[in-house]
């Protein structure tokens, strides 16, 4: 019996063994898998902030010219072609462009109120750069007041002023979504008349400079 058993441990060891020398029918491991980041692109839609200074020029005497801040927000979609990228962009900002002034016969004030612009770009990328210019509409809403100590008259007059923008910008992405951009844009508008039907009347230019920065998302 002793032997049977020696006899059984000895075949199943050697069986074992020349199991181990057989060749294998398993498939090599696979290599992982390497998909490429997508190409980066201006093309899509975006949203942004914007923010910076306003100069703008009455070029007459009895208002002294505004300055100050403004701040709002963006909207624009891109299309490229190859370096070449066109798109559209609007822009609705709160300004804070006040100047009041002492004139022969009392005092003037002048401010902007909300301003916008709609405009068309057209750009050339550099990888993540992109350069580019600008133009279209751009408006605004003015309030401007006198007190007029010799006439004497007082008033306040509310208005919305229309006109065109041009400009030029670099922004840069620093990733697929988020960019930024600096930008210079000057937006000569309409002529009003103040005080229409008093000694005070007075028809007056007024032209913007804006230098703005801003940060894009795009989707």
């Amino acid at each position: 019996m002793k032997t049977l058993f020696l006899a059984v441990l000895m075949a199943g060891a050697a069986t074992g063994a020349l199991a181990a020398d057989l060749p294998t029918h398993k498939g090599a491991p696979m290599a992982p898998v390497y998909s490429a980041p997508p190409p980066f692109t201006w093309g899509g839609l975006y949203l942004g902030v914007n923010g910076g200074f306003g100069f703008a020029d009455l070029n007459d005497t009895n208002f002294a010219n505004p300055n100050g801040g403004l701040v709002g927000g963006t909207l624009g979609y891109n299309w490229q072609m190859g370096q070449i990228v066109f798109g559209a962009e609007a822009d609705f900002d709160f300004g804070f462009m006040k100047a009041n002034n002492t004139f022969a016969n009392g005092v003037t004030s002048y401010q902007t109120n909300w301003m916008t612009t709609e405009r068309l770009r057209l750009g050339y990328a550099v990888d993540r750069a992109l350069f580019y210019v600008t133009g279209g509409y751009a408006g605004v809403s003015t309030q401007a007041s006198i007190a007029d100590n010799v006439t004497p008259f007082a008033g306040t007059q509310n208005g919305w002023r229309s006109g065109g923008v041009v400009g030029a910008g670099i922004e840069y992405a620093f990733t697929n979504n988020i960019s930024a951009k600096g930008e210079f844009l000057w937006a000569p508008m309409e002529d009003k008349t103040y005080w229409s039907g008093t000694p005070d009347q007075e028809t007056n230019h007024l032209s913007m400079s804006l230098a703005r920065i801003g940060l894009n998302y795009k989707f």
